[in-house]
């Protein structure tokens, strides 16, 4: 068996899709970065920050797991927007060998069971209960896995879990792999993701509208990046922030243009880091009403 490379791997090594997929917030990024190693997706604390398919790549002795973090499954303001994730999601889930949902560990909702119709049949479910730090005793959440088990027995494993701490994860990751199929790797051993730079340096950018805007502006705004040019290691990146509303401009701003220097001074700290090299950036803001519900607006801003 040869590797994508064009190397000999030892018999038995197992490779699959993993889509990750769950309600809006429960941790889905987190554990993808986790399980990389790495910022491949943006998180803050919000609903649906996660707007695009994102591919990060875990190699292994025994395998590779080719991981899909996909937007939160919304069942509520179904606009065309938000609809539109919800399809990225469900085909995320459609095109997979292993599912992974993310729920929190509060347990199955009414969501998860919305989550879990999505699911073709004869794809492997994996449970990841998240937020296991937040229990006083790792015996709390064992009521919670009885009821899980009996509402939902469909599922091949279930997996307490602390994304943010790392609690568990290598027991999930073993159990993914247990039901990966047997296939050479589809990537080379160092492939990180498929998404270029231009696509992290817009994400970068919109993480840092969620942390450091108020509960409106963030869902009613996206990036585009105008311009991505290499000189040497330099990286020169001009970008706009779109937002819906005249009246969202002053807002990014701020007071003498403070916020939006903030904004990109935190978003270019995070760039250098993750580039492994020295960004120049720039950053405006455009009003464009009406983007979110304009199916030719969202694909030219790359939505799915």
């Amino acid at each position: 068996m040869k590797t994508a490379d064009g190397n000999a791997t030892k018999a038995g090594f197992r490779c699959g899709h993993v889509a990750i997929v769950g309600r809006p917030n429960t941790g889905k990024s987190t554990l993808l970065n986790h399980l990389v190693g790495q910022m491949v997706s943006i998180t803050a604390d919000r609903a649906q920050t996660t707007r695009h398919r994102v591919l990060a790549v875990l190699t292994r002795a025994d395998a590779q797991l080719v991981l899909i973090d996909s937007p939160g499954y919304q069942t509520r303001q179904l606009n065309p927007l938000n609809q539109l994730l919800n399809r990225t999601a469900q085909s995320t889930a459609q095109n997979a060998d292993v599912v992974v949902i993310v729920a929190q560990i509060n347990g199955w909702t009414s969501a998860e069971d919305q989550v879990l119709k999505l699911l073709p049949p004869g794809v492997p479910a994996i449970l990841a209960l998240n937020k296991m730090d937040t229990l006083a005793s790792q015996n709390d959440v064992l009521p919670t896995i009885a009821k899980v088990a009996e509402r939902a027995p469909s599922l091949a494993a279930i997996v307490p879990i602390s994304a943010r701490t790392g609690f568990n994860v290598d027991k999930l990751v073993s159990a993914v792999v247990a039901r990966l199929p047997v296939a050479p790797p589809i990537y080379g051993d160092e492939t990180l993701t498929d998404r270029p730079e231009r696509f992290f340096a817009s994400e970068l950018i919109r993480e840092k509208l969620f942390r450091l805007l108020g509960d409106e502006i963030p869902y009613q705004s996206t990036v585009v990046i105008d311009c991505f040019e290499m000189e040497g290691s330099l990286r020169r990146i001009n970008a706009s922030i779109v937002v819906e509303r005249r009246a969202h401009k002053p807002i990014i701003l701020g007071k003498g243009g403070e916020r939006i220097k903030r904004i990109a001074s935190e978003a270019r700290q995070d760039m250098e880091k993750l580039f492994g090299g020295k960004v120049f950036l720039t950053v405006w803001v455009q009003v464009r009403g009406g983007w979110s519900k304009d199916a030719a607006h969202l694909r030219s801003y790359g939505y799915e």
